[in-house]
Protein backbone atom coordinates (compact mmCIF):
# COMPACT_ATOMS: atom_id res chain seq x y z
CA UNK A 1 0.00 0.00 0.00
CA UNK A 2 1.54 3.80 -0.52
CA UNK A 3 1.69 5.45 2.74
CA UNK A 4 -0.47 8.36 1.81
CA UNK A 5 -3.40 5.42 0.59
CA UNK A 6 -6.66 6.67 1.33
CA UNK A 7 -5.88 10.44 2.17
CA UNK A 8 -7.89 13.40 0.13
CA UNK A 9 -5.43 16.66 -0.63
CA UNK A 10 -7.40 19.63 -2.05
CA UNK A 11 -5.09 22.15 -4.06
CA UNK A 12 -6.14 25.31 -4.24
CA UNK A 13 -2.95 26.28 -5.55
CA UNK A 14 -1.74 27.89 -8.92
CA UNK A 15 1.78 27.76 -11.55
CA UNK A 16 4.21 25.69 -9.87
CA UNK A 17 4.83 25.16 -6.36
CA UNK A 18 1.09 23.69 -5.54
CA UNK A 19 1.02 21.45 -8.16
CA UNK A 20 4.34 20.13 -7.58
CA UNK A 21 3.77 19.44 -4.28
CA UNK A 22 0.83 18.19 -4.76
CA UNK A 23 2.19 15.97 -7.60
CA UNK A 24 4.60 14.46 -4.76
CA UNK A 25 1.83 13.83 -2.33
CA UNK A 26 0.07 11.85 -5.44
CA UNK A 27 2.70 9.75 -6.03
CA UNK A 28 2.92 9.02 -2.08
CA UNK A 29 -0.31 7.67 -2.52
CA UNK A 30 -3.06 10.35 -1.47
CA UNK A 31 -6.26 11.23 -4.10
CA UNK A 32 -5.46 14.77 -5.22
CA UNK A 33 -8.27 17.24 -6.01
CA UNK A 34 -7.36 20.95 -7.70
CA UNK A 35 -10.11 23.29 -6.99
CA UNK A 36 -9.98 25.87 -9.28
CA UNK A 37 -11.81 29.12 -9.90
CA UNK A 38 -13.80 29.36 -13.23
CA UNK A 39 -10.77 28.49 -16.05
CA UNK A 40 -8.43 26.77 -14.01
CA UNK A 41 -4.93 27.17 -13.39
CA UNK A 42 -3.32 30.14 -15.44
CA UNK A 43 -0.31 27.57 -15.74
CA UNK A 44 -2.37 25.52 -18.31
CA UNK A 45 -2.05 28.92 -20.56
CA UNK A 46 1.03 29.89 -19.93
CA UNK A 47 3.14 26.23 -20.82
CA UNK A 48 0.58 23.43 -21.15
CA UNK A 49 2.88 20.92 -21.21
CA UNK A 50 4.52 21.86 -17.67
CA UNK A 51 0.75 22.08 -16.57
CA UNK A 52 -0.41 18.70 -18.40
CA UNK A 53 2.95 16.93 -16.32
CA UNK A 54 2.32 18.49 -13.38
CA UNK A 55 -1.34 17.10 -13.35
CA UNK A 56 -1.92 13.92 -14.68
CA UNK A 57 -3.49 11.57 -12.49
CA UNK A 58 -5.52 14.48 -10.63
CA UNK A 59 -9.25 15.26 -10.45
CA UNK A 60 -10.49 18.59 -11.05
CA UNK A 61 -12.95 20.83 -9.78
CA UNK A 62 -13.95 24.31 -11.04
CA UNK A 63 -15.58 26.63 -8.90
CA UNK A 64 -16.11 30.77 -8.30
CA UNK A 65 -15.20 30.57 -4.80
CA UNK A 66 -16.83 34.10 -4.11
CA UNK A 67 -20.45 32.53 -4.98
CA UNK A 68 -20.34 28.97 -4.24
CA UNK A 69 -18.65 29.77 -0.72
CA UNK A 70 -20.81 26.76 0.87
CA UNK A 71 -19.31 23.84 -1.96
CA UNK A 72 -15.62 24.73 -1.26
CA UNK A 73 -15.67 25.17 2.01
CA UNK A 74 -17.50 21.66 1.98
CA UNK A 75 -14.58 19.95 0.07
CA UNK A 76 -11.80 21.45 1.98
CA UNK A 77 -13.46 20.50 5.10
CA UNK A 78 -13.62 16.62 3.33
CA UNK A 79 -9.39 17.28 3.65
CA UNK A 80 -6.91 15.71 5.26
CA UNK A 81 -4.39 18.30 3.49
CA UNK A 82 -5.64 21.57 1.94
CA UNK A 83 -3.13 23.42 -0.15
CA UNK A 84 -3.38 27.47 -0.79
CA UNK A 85 -1.07 30.41 -2.20
CA UNK A 86 -3.73 33.29 -2.39
CA UNK A 87 -2.35 36.53 -1.06
CA UNK A 88 -2.97 37.13 2.51
CA UNK A 89 -6.22 37.38 3.45
CA UNK A 90 -8.18 36.08 0.20
CA UNK A 91 -8.91 32.34 1.60
CA UNK A 92 -10.42 34.12 5.01
CA UNK A 93 -12.78 36.27 2.43
CA UNK A 94 -13.46 33.21 0.38
CA UNK A 95 -14.45 31.03 4.05
CA UNK A 96 -11.88 28.36 3.04
CA UNK A 97 -8.75 29.20 5.84
CA UNK A 98 -7.97 27.18 8.48
CA UNK A 99 -10.53 28.90 11.05
CA UNK A 100 -13.44 28.11 8.71
CA UNK A 101 -12.23 24.24 8.37
CA UNK A 102 -11.95 20.92 10.65
CA UNK A 103 -8.91 20.94 13.11
CA UNK A 104 -7.70 18.09 12.05
CA UNK A 105 -7.06 19.64 8.30
CA UNK A 106 -3.68 19.90 7.79
CA UNK A 107 -3.20 23.19 5.74
CA UNK A 108 -0.30 24.72 3.99
CA UNK A 109 -0.12 28.15 2.65
CA UNK A 110 2.34 29.59 0.35
CA UNK A 111 3.45 32.94 0.56
CA UNK A 112 5.91 34.92 -1.46
CA UNK A 113 7.92 36.88 1.36
CA UNK A 114 5.80 36.53 4.29
CA UNK A 115 2.08 35.55 5.67
CA UNK A 116 1.28 39.45 5.69
CA UNK A 117 3.25 40.30 2.62
CA UNK A 118 1.31 41.86 -0.12
CA UNK A 119 4.27 42.59 -2.23
CA UNK A 120 3.49 40.71 -6.12
CA UNK A 121 5.89 38.44 -7.16
CA UNK A 122 7.45 34.89 -8.99
CA UNK A 123 10.31 32.93 -8.87
CA UNK A 124 12.94 34.78 -10.51
CA UNK A 125 12.27 37.51 -7.96
CA UNK A 126 12.06 35.20 -5.11
CA UNK A 127 15.55 34.20 -6.00
CA UNK A 128 16.75 37.77 -6.41
CA UNK A 129 15.46 38.66 -2.71
CA UNK A 130 16.79 35.18 -1.24
CA UNK A 131 20.42 35.72 -1.91
CA UNK A 132 20.55 33.02 -5.21
CA UNK A 133 21.38 35.00 -8.19
CA UNK A 134 24.30 37.31 -6.78
CA UNK A 135 26.81 35.02 -8.41
CA UNK A 136 25.88 34.36 -11.92
CA UNK A 137 23.54 37.29 -12.57
CA UNK A 138 22.58 38.40 -15.22
CA UNK A 139 22.32 34.98 -16.37
CA UNK A 140 18.96 33.74 -15.48
CA UNK A 141 18.51 30.42 -13.33
CA UNK A 142 18.15 27.23 -15.27
CA UNK A 143 15.52 25.88 -12.83
CA UNK A 144 12.63 27.50 -10.50
CA UNK A 145 14.76 26.59 -7.55
CA UNK A 146 12.24 29.08 -5.20
CA UNK A 147 9.03 27.75 -7.06
CA UNK A 148 10.44 23.99 -6.38
CA UNK A 149 12.49 24.28 -3.19
CA UNK A 150 9.28 25.54 -1.07
CA UNK A 151 7.37 22.80 -2.69
CA UNK A 152 9.67 19.87 -1.34
CA UNK A 153 9.91 21.74 1.76
CA UNK A 154 5.87 22.13 1.95
CA UNK A 155 6.01 18.33 1.28
CA UNK A 156 8.65 17.26 4.20
CA UNK A 157 6.00 19.92 6.71
CA UNK A 158 3.44 18.45 5.78
CA UNK A 159 4.33 14.65 6.10
CA UNK A 160 5.25 15.57 9.42
CA UNK A 161 2.29 17.14 10.09
CA UNK A 162 0.33 14.23 8.93
CA UNK A 163 2.18 11.82 11.40
CA UNK A 164 1.91 14.73 14.18
CA UNK A 165 -1.90 14.56 13.97
CA UNK A 166 -1.75 10.55 14.27
CA UNK A 167 -0.81 11.11 17.91
CA UNK A 168 -2.51 14.33 18.51
CA UNK A 169 -5.63 14.05 16.68
CA UNK A 170 -5.05 18.03 15.43
CA UNK A 171 -3.82 19.15 12.16
CA UNK A 172 -1.32 22.52 11.58
CA UNK A 173 -0.93 25.35 9.37
CA UNK A 174 2.14 25.79 7.92
CA UNK A 175 3.13 28.69 6.30
CA UNK A 176 5.82 28.54 3.27
CA UNK A 177 7.61 31.40 2.73
CA UNK A 178 9.00 31.16 -1.24
CA UNK A 179 11.84 33.87 -0.14
CA UNK A 180 12.93 32.17 3.25
CA UNK A 181 12.81 28.14 1.33
CA UNK A 182 14.86 30.22 -1.27
CA UNK A 183 17.86 31.66 1.36
CA UNK A 184 17.24 28.21 3.12
CA UNK A 185 18.83 26.42 -0.25
CA UNK A 186 22.70 28.63 0.06
CA UNK A 187 22.25 29.82 4.11
CA UNK A 188 25.12 27.79 4.73
CA UNK A 189 27.52 29.76 2.42
CA UNK A 190 26.88 32.73 5.17
CA UNK A 191 29.91 31.66 7.16
CA UNK A 192 32.28 32.70 4.18
CA UNK A 193 34.16 30.22 1.67
CA UNK A 194 37.80 29.28 1.23
CA UNK A 195 37.35 30.40 -2.39
CA UNK A 196 35.19 32.89 -3.31
CA UNK A 197 32.30 32.05 -5.45
CA UNK A 198 33.36 27.90 -4.33
CA UNK A 199 31.00 26.22 -6.00
CA UNK A 200 29.48 28.81 -8.43
CA UNK A 201 32.84 29.74 -10.95
CA UNK A 202 35.55 30.02 -8.54
CA UNK A 203 37.19 26.92 -9.10
CA UNK A 204 38.70 25.71 -12.79
CA UNK A 205 38.24 22.26 -11.57
CA UNK A 206 34.46 22.97 -10.72
CA UNK A 207 33.34 24.54 -13.88
CA UNK A 208 31.27 23.88 -17.31
CA UNK A 209 33.45 23.69 -20.26
CA UNK A 210 32.55 23.88 -23.87
CA UNK A 211 33.19 21.34 -26.35
CA UNK A 212 33.92 21.24 -30.27
CA UNK A 213 30.95 20.50 -30.90
CA UNK A 214 29.48 23.69 -29.24
CA UNK A 215 28.24 21.27 -26.46
CA UNK A 216 29.30 21.22 -22.79
CA UNK A 217 31.12 19.12 -20.17
CA UNK A 218 30.74 19.38 -16.30
CA UNK A 219 33.60 19.32 -14.38
CA UNK A 220 33.54 19.19 -10.70
CA UNK A 221 36.96 17.31 -9.97
CA UNK A 222 37.47 18.61 -6.79
CA UNK A 223 39.62 15.99 -4.88
CA UNK A 224 42.86 16.46 -5.91
CA UNK A 225 43.16 12.82 -6.99
CA UNK A 226 40.24 13.39 -9.31
CA UNK A 227 41.74 16.60 -11.20
CA UNK A 228 45.38 14.67 -10.93
CA UNK A 229 43.32 11.64 -13.41
CA UNK A 230 41.64 14.77 -15.13
CA UNK A 231 44.81 16.50 -16.10
CA UNK A 232 46.49 13.35 -17.18
CA UNK A 233 43.97 12.32 -19.42
CA UNK A 234 43.52 15.69 -20.81
CA UNK A 235 47.46 15.75 -21.41
CA UNK A 236 48.22 18.59 -19.02
CA UNK A 237 49.54 17.19 -16.05
CA UNK A 238 51.27 19.94 -15.10
CA UNK A 239 47.92 21.67 -14.01
CA UNK A 240 47.36 18.86 -10.94
CA UNK A 241 49.75 20.88 -8.81
CA UNK A 242 47.72 24.31 -9.69
CA UNK A 243 44.49 23.12 -8.72
CA UNK A 244 44.06 25.41 -5.74
CA UNK A 245 46.23 28.43 -7.05
CA UNK A 246 44.76 31.74 -6.09
CA UNK A 247 44.58 32.61 -9.57
CA UNK A 248 42.19 30.47 -10.98
CA UNK A 249 41.82 31.97 -14.39
CA UNK A 250 44.52 30.99 -15.79
CA UNK A 251 44.53 26.99 -15.05
CA UNK A 252 40.35 27.66 -16.82
CA UNK A 253 41.52 28.93 -19.48
CA UNK A 254 43.88 26.02 -20.24
CA UNK A 255 41.44 23.41 -19.25
CA UNK A 256 38.83 25.14 -21.73
CA UNK A 257 41.55 25.53 -24.76
CA UNK A 258 42.14 21.19 -24.05
CA UNK A 259 38.08 20.69 -23.74
CA UNK A 260 37.22 23.14 -27.30
CA UNK A 261 39.47 21.01 -28.98
CA UNK A 262 37.26 17.47 -28.95
CA UNK A 263 33.65 16.79 -29.19
CA UNK A 264 31.71 15.77 -26.71
CA UNK A 265 31.31 12.24 -27.38
CA UNK A 266 34.83 11.84 -27.43
CA UNK A 267 35.47 12.93 -23.98
CA UNK A 268 32.47 10.81 -22.82
CA UNK A 269 34.68 7.92 -24.27
CA UNK A 270 37.90 9.05 -22.98
CA UNK A 271 37.21 9.69 -19.60
CA UNK A 272 34.39 6.14 -19.54
CA UNK A 273 35.32 4.32 -16.52
CA UNK A 274 37.82 6.62 -15.19
CA UNK A 275 37.29 8.45 -11.67
CA UNK A 276 37.49 12.23 -12.69
CA UNK A 277 33.85 13.23 -11.83
CA UNK A 278 32.84 14.45 -15.48
CA UNK A 279 29.69 14.21 -17.07
CA UNK A 280 28.18 15.64 -20.22
CA UNK A 281 25.44 18.67 -20.47
CA UNK A 282 22.52 16.56 -21.14
CA UNK A 283 19.54 17.70 -22.64
CA UNK A 284 16.12 16.92 -20.89
CA UNK A 285 15.82 14.49 -23.45
CA UNK A 286 18.68 12.51 -23.37
CA UNK A 287 18.39 12.83 -19.69
CA UNK A 288 14.67 11.71 -19.33
CA UNK A 289 16.07 8.73 -21.69
CA UNK A 290 18.72 7.97 -19.15
CA UNK A 291 16.46 8.63 -16.16
CA UNK A 292 16.86 5.35 -13.53
CA UNK A 293 20.27 3.96 -15.66
CA UNK A 294 23.34 4.70 -13.72
CA UNK A 295 26.01 6.76 -16.14
CA UNK A 296 28.20 3.84 -15.49
CA UNK A 297 26.08 1.24 -16.25
CA UNK A 298 25.08 3.23 -18.80
CA UNK A 299 29.08 2.82 -20.19
CA UNK A 300 28.83 -0.69 -19.59
CA UNK A 301 25.88 -1.13 -22.72
CA UNK A 302 27.78 0.68 -24.79
CA UNK A 303 30.14 -2.21 -25.42
CA UNK A 304 26.61 -4.04 -26.72
CA UNK A 305 25.37 -1.02 -28.88
CA UNK A 306 23.46 1.22 -26.12
CA UNK A 307 25.82 3.86 -24.83
CA UNK A 308 24.39 7.51 -23.62
CA UNK A 309 23.80 8.95 -26.62
CA UNK A 310 23.94 12.99 -27.49
CA UNK A 311 22.25 14.51 -29.89
CA UNK A 312 23.67 17.34 -32.27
Amino acid sequence: MEPLAGLLVVDLTRYLPGPFASRELLRLGARVVRLQAPGGDPLRQLAPAWHDALNEGKEHVELDLKVELDAGRELCAEADVVLESYRPGVVERLGVAPAHLPDRVVYCSFTGFGPHDLTAGHDLNYQGWAGLLHDTAPAPPPVQAADLGAAQRAVAQILAALFERERTGRGRHLVISLTESAHELAAHRLGGEPVPRLLTGGLACYRIYATADGRHLTVAALEPKFFRRLCELVALPELAERQWDTEQEPVATELARAFAARPLTTWLELFEGEDVSVGPVATLAEAAAQLGRSPRAAGSANRSGSRFSVSG
